[in-house]
C-alpha cells in the first residue's frame, strides 16, 4: 500500500511540473495536512472523552447491570456461551461500545472478546459459528450514538450534524438483522 501511495504522489508531481501547477499542488498538500491534523484531534477528544465514560462505566458496575440486561440476547446469538461467563462480559463489553458509536474503542474490546471465543474452539484452523456471529455482530453493529460521524459532521460545520440519527438507526438495525439471519442459516452447514 504504502508503494502505491508514493507512486500517486510522484505522478502527481510528475504531472503538476508539466502542467505548470507545482505550486498548487505542493499548497493543497499543506492544506490537507492540517485539515488531517485537526480532524485526527477532534476525532481524538471525541473517543477519548467516550473511552473515559466507558472505563468510568465499568468501575461504577454499569458494565454488569448492561450484561445482565443484553444476556437473553447473547444468550440467543451465542447459545453455547454461559450468560455469566468471562466470554460473555468481553462480547457486552464490545456490543456496548458499538452501541455507543465507540467503533475505535470497540476493537480492541472486540479483540479480547476473539481471544476468549478462541480459547474456546475446538478446531484452531478454522473459525467456530460464536467467533463468525460474533465478526457479523461487531461489523455491522447497531449503532444508537454515532459519535465518530457526528463529529466528522460537526467539526466539517454542518448546519444540523444530528439530522443523520435516525437513518444511521433505520440501516444498522437492517444490517444486524441481515447479518445475524445469514450467521444463524449458515450456522450448522458445516455440520452436515
Amino acid at each position: 500500500m504504502n508503494y502505491i501511495w508514493v507512486f500517486m504522489i510522484i505522478i502527481s508531481y510528475v504531472f503538476s511540473f508539466f502542467a505548470g501547477t507545482t505550486d498548487a499542488v505542493t499548497a493543497s498538500v499543506f492544506d490537507g495536512c492540517e485539515s488531517a491534523v485537526n480532524l485526527t484531534l477532534s476525532l481524538l477528544g471525541m473517543m477519548c472523552l467516550w473511552t473515559g465514560v466507558l472505563e468510568i462505566a465499568e468501575h461504577s458496575g454499569l458494565v454488569k447491570k448492561v450484561q445482565k440486561f443484553l444476556s437473553p440476547v447473547i444468550g440467543w446469538l451465542f447459545p453455547s456461551i454461559h450468560k455469566d461467563s468471562e466470554v460473555a462480559g468481553a462480547i457486552s463489553m464490545s456490543m456496548t461500545a458499538n452501541l455507543l458509536g465507540l467503533a475505535n474503542a470497540a476493537t480492541p474490546l472486540g479483540l479480547a472478546a476473539m481471544e476468549k471465543l478462541e480459547k474456546r474452539n475446538l478446531i484452531k484452523d478454522t473459525a467456530s459459528d460464536e467467533m463468525c456471529m460474533f465478526v457479523v455482530i461487531n461489523t455491522a453493529s447497531i449503532t444508537l450514538i454515532p459519535t465518530t460521524l457526528l463529529t466528522l459532521r460537526a467539526s466539517f460545520n454542518s448546519a444540523a450534524p444530528f439530522e443523520i440519527i435516525v437513518p444511521v438507526w433505520i440501516a444498522s438495525i437492517v444490517s444486524v438483522l441481515s447479518g445475524v439471519l445469514c450467521a444463524k442459516l449458515c450456522a450448522g452447514r458445516r455440520k452436515l
